[in-house]
């Protein structure tokens, strides 16, 4: 008879005794495991036993990169043509500062004796190129050289910052044979990370090589960043008896808001006007243009426009001495076109925008008031993602208007949208039918108008709608 052999006390094993036989009696055989059990395999292995497809990961950059390569459809169906401007040449190379294979640098040649004007960001914390534009306007320097880098907007980058702005201006007053106050600098890109000068003193050597006075394409190319597509526009118009071009690039997607937005502006002319005269008509414009835009309500730190005059066209006609010149009004009137055309293409390229937005706000008590209810509207996010849903959802503009902190008499409130009264006198439109109204919220253009009825004053914003694009963009922008 087997005897078992038990364990010795106070051990913790758990495995079982063996089983002692007798005479010719085997041991049971020790049952094998089947083939494809899991659970008999050693711990090590089970794991790796049934192997499955690896999934491929796509990095978030890959997934920005190509969130922002397609071109938005809000972009215009084609782009002008720009002929030369006299006295402007223009240059761009790929510099390596933060891209791979693309352009990302920019220089502009102008003559002797162009004229400047320049507005900039209101933000307080304002990068160290806009700071070196800022003070060369004010000290009246020349326009001789524009450098204008994509990729790293070398702004909250403290003395090293102020340092590589420097080592750009010492580099391109050289090749421009002019002083470092004619110089103007603007970069645009990623916040606070330091900007190594070496590319781009290297680059303008290299863009010159290459520059003409139709490189307006390439021009536009070069200071994109999430932009979808380059932004460009034109006129031809006659001060006195001289025919002068006025040619306009500009860049912008994000970071949209007055004053000024994450927005490079330049524009050149060869009709020759005085810094000062040109300063004042470039105010003029920017209110009714790029600071009555929004796309996201955030003010950049590097917004710059620049207006840059190289008299080459006017060199037999009489000088212009005020700005209310009469030979000056369709100038002014085609300066105004092309900052407002600049300032539209920028919303139409808004990231992730499909809709652009016009709102006209009316009865208001100053046209500040106006301008305030109006940006309140445009930059709120609940009317900006019903837009994108293409829901009429009037009331979500009735809180921005009370939100907005502005008068307004809430029993003579007037919302029309798409030309259709929905809301009027405090409240709907009886009788409303929202069936046109749905249909006009699934077009491309929304037009909304509000009279608050206190007052006679009126202004007009232009934005875009809030999408699950914009979010991606942003969360993918750094990596």
């Amino acid at each position: 008879m087997a005897v078992k052999k038990t364990t010795r006390a106070g051990t913790k094993t758990s495995v079982k005794p063996k089983r002692k036989t007798s005479g010719k009696a085997k041991a049971r055989p020790k049952a094998k495991a089947k083939p494809h059990s899991k659970a008999k395999l050693p711990r090590a292995q089970r794991k790796t036993a049934q192997p499955k497809k690896p999934v491929r990961k796509v990095k978030p950059a890959a997934k920005a990169a190509k969130a922002a390569s397609k071109v938005s459809p809000l972009a215009p169906k084609s782009m002008p043509k720009l002929s030369p401007v006299g006295g402007v040449l223009l240059g761009a190379t790929a510099a390596g500062i933060k891209y791979k294979g693309r352009t990302d640098l920019l220089v502009a040649k102008m003559i002797e004796g162009t004229q400047v004007a320049g507005v900039f960001t209101t933000s307080k914390t304002a990068s160290a190129p806009v700071e070196w534009c800022r003070n060369n306007v004010t000290e009246g320097g020349e326009g001789r050289m524009l450098v204008v880098n994509s990729g790293n907007s070398n702004a909250f980058t403290g003395k090293a910052g102020v340092a590589t702005v420097k080592a750009t201006a010492a580099a391109a007053a050289q090749a421009g044979n002019c002083r470092q106050k004619d110089v103007f600098i603007a970069s645009t890109g990623v916040i606070g990370q330091p900007m190594d000068p070496a590319p781009v003193v290297a680059g303008i050597e290299a863009a010159l090589a290459g520059a003409s006075d139709d490189a307006w394409d390439e021009a536009a190319r070069a200071i994109m960043t999430t932009d979808t597509y380059p932004k460009t526009a034109t006129r031809k118009v006659k001060i006195g008896g001289a025919e002068v071009t006025i040619n306009g690039i500009a860049k912008g997607s994000g970071m949209i808001a007055p004053d000024l937005a994450t927005m490079l502006v330049f524009i050149f002319t060869d009709a020759a006007i005085p810094a000062k005269i040109l300063q004042t008509l470039l105010l003029l414009g920017v209110r009714d243009s790029f600071n009555a835009i929004t796309v996201d309500s955030d003010t950049s730190t590097s917004d710059t426009v620049l207006v840059f005059a190289t008299g080459a066209a006017m060199k037999d006609e009489a000088p212009i001495v005020r700005a209310g010149d009469a030979r000056l009004r369709g100038f002014r009137a085609a300066l105004d076109e092309i900052m407002l055309d600049l300032a539209h293409q920028v919303v139409k390229d808004g990231e992730g925008a499909t809709k652009f937005v016009k709102i006209a706000v009316s009865g208001a008590e100053s046209h500040q008031a106006a301008r305030r209810i109006a940006m309140t509207i445009a930059n709120s996010p609940l009317v900006k993602t019903a837009i994108a849903g293409e829901d009429a959802n009037w009331g979500r503009i009735v809180m921005a208007v009370g939100k907005s902190g502005e008068a307004a008499d809430r029993d003579r409130l007037t919302i029309r949208i798409g030309g259709v009264d929905v809301a009027k006198n405090g409240m709907a439109v009886p009788g409303y039918d929202e069936t046109p109204v749905a249909r006009h919220m699934k077009g491309s253009d929304i037009d909304i108008e509000v009279d608050v009825g206190v007052g006679k004053s009126s202004a007009t914003v232009w934005t875009c709608d809030l999408t699950y694009d914009y979010i991606r963009i942003n969360a993918d922008y750094r990596s």
